[in-house]
Formats: structure tokens, sequence, C-alpha cells
């Protein structure tokens, strides 16, 4: 492996112009597509597999034309104090607003409050419900504006109107401003940790022509292959973090082989066989853990891991063709590590002495501030161990009292008119009124199908926490009706749950009485289901993800306990960092220091999508840091030696990633909208423990006690496994202080 890509780098290295152009070329082609691509189609959300979306596939079956999962609107309408939504003036009002909603595009329906008794019992509150053909992640731009402007007259006649439902879900965008912020922060870091504004830019360039080309291509397949926006905002936040920390990493690398005394073709070409290599198989953690979410058996995350897999791919090939391209084009704006900035008289007069120089200033640096803690932490081992597992572990128990759901307009920040919505049609009809279940029974096989309506709608109103059950509505063949439930309890709630779970428990009975089926689905049911069908792939999620990657850690360490290690810090900082997430947004601990207006159950994604990203990005650290100790241990070092040296020339950017990569992440928090801040609390704060606790602080402890049993693998497993070479090995044959560049040219082993 590290042959091979040295071999590669070299030839990136000399062939710049035409490795630049394929490239550059790339991206053109991409861009032209995507800038041509059909608008995306459908991006329907189904959940394969749970009652929720066996009754919608009935619904469409049995009720064609309904639509029925198409996406609602709600006006809410309240009347000034002294007035009732009754009153002549008022009611005429609210009708010319749903003439005017009736004579939309893309709307099937739409309700008149004073006919359907949606009028609150004190008359100062009503609604109408309007419905759409299609989901609202497919809602034309014009017609979810039409929906927010409907109630401008009604707001002129002095009504207080607001605007709920998920057909404004779509409008909600996770803003550039996050993403602003991160790459800002990102570049300020590269400078500090590269030492020039040259340096830092390859990284930021190369991950921006890498985000470039994946995006546009999720962009072209968006319509053929059902890709919605949050694919590409996945795509976008995990490719601009890696594209940014792979670079980095390559670029350190070469510099230190420049402070090495080699010349900077080879120095390209080691850091390529070296850092490459790691970025190979960091990149490969990250597309196993991505691509494993095809466990779920959900499409839309199916398809938002397969792109963000993709788009990892395309920056590690970038990583280890285009930097050794870009680092042909810097020449010597880029200076070896530690080297200060000279003036150029001084460059000119040392101009022959420059390799012996780097090399002798390198023995006599002093120790930066990796070897020193490293240093500190192999004297200490044992007391930093102890405090980071017991501060992780203290952090992590609120994990144990998670309570998962999905964000509804209740979560809505109060600024929002959807949360304002909410908050009316609760005061006006009860907090369980926002999340109502739809019950459809299937009596195709039942000898009295009206009794058996009648029948199950007379068993739901006994059970517990049941404000409301509409009549049965059956459809024109009269085999199928739906049924309209109203709990007492808000949609997040426990209860709600319950009551969900109840009508399903009752459900056997009524098919043992009335030979009808009993399904419960709609928005509140689908959530629950969701949320179930997440929890339980978990396990299997993280054994599959879990397995491959220390599979694949073996090879890459040669060592049992070194993977072993890994994965179970990982396991550590991902709970303490769930942990945290429970504390901020399901208890309010700190809530008001970033914004979060309302507490509930956290996001039912959170957790599965906190492993498959957060593990990859830890394996990178992993990998970076820990092969770079492999090498010096291979090379002869001692244990205590190797995690030193590993330090020394790592710690520093490994520091630096993480914080682009919190920085990346971070800049979410910011958004108006509670999934996504949450989601850029949940990945920051879990790269903050992994890098800085775990990385930096568990991993040296624990190979500092180890010591050499830390690299132990059976004979037999060691014949087994293929040789990568990881560490550079294979490029020993290379070393040859007595020779130049000159003589480096003559090598034919390095041409390809």
């Amino acid at each position: 492996m590290a042959t091979f890509l040295y071999n590669l780098g070299r030839l990136a290295f000399r062939r710049r112009h035409f490795v630049a152009l394929i490239w550059v070329a790339l991206l053109t082609l991409a861009g032209v597509g995507a800038a041509s691509a059909p608008a995306a189609g459908t991006t329907s959300f189904s959940i394969p597999g749970t009652e929720a979306q066996k009754a919608f596939d009935l619904l469409e079956q049995r009720f064609p034309g309904a639509s029925a999962d198409g996406a609602t609107g709600r006006i809410v309408f309240k009347a000034p104090d002294g007035q009732k939504m009754t009153d002549a003036d008022n009611k005429a009002t609210v009708a010319r607003t749903v003439k005017e909603l009736g004579g939309g595009t893309e709307v099937v329906s739409v309700t008149d409050p004073f006919t359907t008794n949606a009028v609150s019992k004190d008359g100062s509150v009503a609604y109408t419900s309007v419905k759409y053909e299609v989901p609202g992640m497919e809602l034309a731009d014009s017609t979810r504006e039409s929906l927010e402007a409907a109630g401008d007259d009604a707001r002129a006649a002095g009504l207080t109107v607001d605007v709920g439902g998920d057909a404004l879900e779509a409008g909600a965008e996770p803003g550039a401003a996050g993403e602003i912020v991160g790459i800002a922060i990102a570049a300020v870091v590269l400078v500090i940790t590269l030492g020039s504004i040259v340096a830092a830019g390859l990284p930021l360039l190369t991950a921006i022509i890498g985000v470039g080309i994946g995006v546009s291509t999720i962009t072209v397949l968006a319509k053929a292959l059902d890709l919605g926006d949050t694919t590409s905002t996945l795509a976008l936040m995990i490719g601009l973090a890696v594209g940014i920390d792979y670079a980095l990493f390559i670029v350190s690398r070469y510099r230190n082989e420049l402070a090495e005394g080699r010349d900077r073709e080879e120095a390209a070409g080691r850091a390529t066989g070296t850092a490459g290599s790691a970025v190979v198989f960091a990149g490969l953690t990250v597309v196993i853990a991505l691509a494993g979410l095809a466990v779920v058996n959900v499409p839309m995350l199916t398809k938002m891991g397969l792109a963000a897999a993709g788009t990892v791919v395309i920056a590690v090939l970038i990583a280890l063709t285009m930097i050794p391209a870009m680092l042909g084009y810097a020449g010597r704006k880029i200076r070896p590590a530690g080297e200060k900035r000279k003036s150029s008289k001084e460059r000119t007069s040392s101009k022959e002495h420059t390799s012996s120089d780097a090399a002798t200033s390198q023995k006599q640096a002093k120790p930066n501030m990796g070897t020193r803690w490293a240093s500190f932490v192999i004297r200490r081992p044992v007391a930093v161990l102890v405090l980071g597992v017991v501060g992780l572990g203290a952090i992590a128990l609120p994990a144990t009292q998670l309570e998962l759901g999905l964000p509804d307009d209740g979560s809505q920040p109060t600024s929002t008119t959807q949360r304002r919505a909410y908050d009316t049609l609760s005061e006006g009809f009860g907090p369980g009124f926002n999340g109502p279940l739809m019950i459809v029974v299937d009596a195709k096989d039942s000898d009295d199908p009206t009794a058996a309506f009648g029948d199950v709608a007379d068993g739901i109103k006994d059970l517990k926490d049941v404000v409301t059950v509409t009549p049965p509505a059956p459809n024109k063949a009269g085999d199928t009706a739906t049924i309209t439930v109203i709990p007492n309890s808000k949609p997040s709630s426990t209860q709600t749950e319950d009551l969900v779970h109840a009508i399903r428990d009752k459900g056997s009975d009524f098919k043992a009485d009335t030979d009808a089926e009993v399904l419960v689905t709609g928005t509140t049911a689908m959530n629950i289901d969701f949320s179930q069908k997440l929890n339980d792939a978990l396990v299997p999620y993280l054994a599959l993800v879990v397995g491959l990657a220390f599979l694949l850690l073996i090879v890459v360490f040669r060592s049992i306990l070194v993977p072993l290690k890994a994965a179970l810090g990982f396991l550590l900082s991902v709970l303490a960092a769930l942990g945290a997430v429970v504390a901020v947004f399901q208890w309010g601990w700190f809530s008001g220091l970033i914004g979060v207006e309302e507490t509930g159950p956290i996001m039912s994604m959170m957790p599965i999508f906190m492993v498959g990203v957060v593990f990859g990005l830890a394996m990178d650290y992993e990998v970076f840091l820990v092969t770079r100790m492999r090498e010096a241990y291979v090379h002869g070092e001692t244990p205590s030696q190797a995690v030193v040296t590993g330090f020394r020339h790592s710690a520093r950017v490994v520091v630096a990633a993480a914080i682009i990569m919190m920085a990346v992440f971070g800049g979410f928090i910011s958004s108006g909208e509670s999934m996504i801040k949450m989601i850029g609390f949940g990945l920051a704060i879990a790269v903050f423990f992994d890098a800085f606790v775990v990385r930096m602080a568990i991993v040296p402890a624990v190979l500092a006690l180890l010591g050499k049993k830390a690299w132990w693998l059976p004979k037999w497993l060691d014949r087994a496994l293929p040789n990568v070479d990881v560490e550079g090995e294979g490029l020993r044959v290379h070393d040859d202080p007595a020779k130049g560049s000159d003589a480096d040219e003559d090598r034919e082993l390095v041409r390809v």
C-alpha cells in the first residue's frame, strides 16, 4: 500500500498539470450537469415493515386519489378579545380565506371550520385544514408561499392568524451561515497549524472541489434516485469536514518530510505513501459507517448514507492525487516544519545547505506540546485513564434516561408561525389536537363492515387518554373506513405513544370479534414507528459497523488490543455525547446558552446517526495518531518512545483536525431549527470528547500500560493477514542520505 501510494504521489507531483486538469474537468462536468439537471421529483418518506406504512399503503389502494401521504397545512384563526370566530364579520373573513386556498395548485381539499366543527368551545379559535396532492418535501415553493400568505387579509381584518402543518417543513433551510463560520474557523486553524496561507489554502481548495463534485453529482442524480435536500446537506457536512482533514494530514506530513532533508518530489511521495495510507483506511472506516445505514432498512437513510459515503471516497481520491499535484505548484512557498520565515538574502545564501540545516534544526528542536503531553501521560497513565473514563462515564449517565421521538411544531422557536399555530390549537382544543391518530379499519373479510366500523369506534372511546373519536368515514366500496382519534396529550408525549400501543393491542380483539383488521397511522404514529425501527436497528448496526472496522484496524495495526481499545473508546465518547444531548435538549441544562427554547424527546435518528458519523470520524483520529506510533515502533523505538514520537508528529495535526471538525458541525448550532441544532451540537461535542479525551488522553495511557502487549498479534493470524504496510516500512529501501535529488531521478522504481 505505502509503496503504491508513494509512486502515485510522485507521479501526481511530476504530472501536476494533467492531474489538476482532470479534477477541474470533473468539477466542470458535474457543475454543468447539476445546472441542467431536471428538478428533483418525488422524495417520498417510507418505513417498510411498519404498521403505519402498511396503513398508508392500504389507504392509497382503497381510497384512490385521496393522497393519503399528501402534505397538510393548517391556518389557525384567533378572534380579538371580546369577539368570537362565529361573529358574522369573522365568519365572512374566514370564508374568503377558504375560497382563496381552494383555488391554489396542488390542493386536494380545504375544510370550512364552521361546517366541520373546527371551532373551539369558547368560540375564540378556529382552523381550516388544507390537503395537498404531494408530500411536504415535494410541494412547489409557490404553493408553500400561497399557504403562508393566505391569512394576510384575515390579519388585516383584525384576526390573529398563524400557519402550521407539515406543508411548511420543507421550507426550513439549514442556512449557509453555519457552513461559512465553519470554513472561516477552519482557515484560521489551518494557517496556525501549517504556518502559511498557501499551505492552509490547499486543504480548503481541495475540500471545496471535492464537495462541489460530490454535491453536484447528487443534484444530477436527485430525480432518478429520489434524493432529497437532506442528502446534499449531509454530504456537504461530512465531505467538507473529512476533505479538509485528509488534506491537512498529507500536507503536514509533507512539511515533516521536507524538514528531514528530502527534496520536494520525494517528500510528496513519502507523505502520500505514509499519511496517504492512513487516509485510505480512515476513509474506509467512514464509508463503512455511512454505507452501513442501509441495515436500518429506511430508504431515505440508506440513500443519505450512500451519497455521503460517495463524497468521502471523492475526498480520499483528491487527497491522494490533487494534493501532491498542488504541492508541486506551491514549490518553496510551503516551508519545512519548524522553519521560520527568512529574508530573501538569507534564503539565497543558504540555498545549497537547506537540507542539512533542516535536518539539524529538526534534531535540535525543543519538545513541542504533543511531546510534553505524551510524556506526562506516560508518567501517570493510571491517573489519566481513571480520570478520563470516570469523567466520560459521568457525562454519559443522562443517556440512561434517553427518550426518543421526532420533533414537531411544538419544538419550533416561539418566534415561528408554526409554533404559534401549535400553541393556539393547544389552547383552544387541547394538546392532543396537534397530533391526531388515523385509524384504518379493513373490514373486507367482515360479514358486516358497517357494524365492524362502529364497534371499533366505540371500543377506542373507552381507552384511556382519548378525547374525541370521529364517526367512521367509509370508502366507496364500503369495505374500509378511517376514524380520527384525538388524544388528551401532545404528540411527542409518552402518553400518546402508550395510546397508540393500546389501540394496536386492542386490534387483536377487534379482529377476533369482527374479522376486521385495525391499523394505526398518521404523522404521530409514523413517528413512533420510525423511532422504534431505529431503536431496534441500533444494536445490529453497531455490531456490523464496529465489527467490520475492528477487522479493518487489525489489518492496519497488526494488533488485537489496539483496535479493541479504539472501539471501546469510541463507545465511551458516543455515550458521553448522547448524555450531553439528553442533558441539554431533554432536561434543559444550559439550554439557554445555545438557544434551545423547548425541551422534549431526542430526535429518534440521533443515536444511530451519531454512531454512524462519529464512529467514522473517531477512527480517523485513531488511524492518524496510532499509525505514526506504529511506524516508530516498527522502526525500532520502544513502546513508550513510540507513543511520544506519535504525539510529537501527529498531536498538533489531530487537534487542528478536531477543531476544524467541531467548527464545521458547531456552526449548525446557530440554526433556528431544533433538529439541525441538535445534530450540530451532538456531532461537535462527540468529536470533542473523542479527540481530546479518548484519543489524546485515554489512548496513550492505555498504550503506556500495555507496553509491547499492545502490538501483540498471534503468529498464525500474522501470517494470514495481508501486509498493507501503512507505516511505510517498504519505503526504507528508498532511504539513501548520500544521494540527492539527482539520484532520485535515476531510480526507475518510482516511475509508474
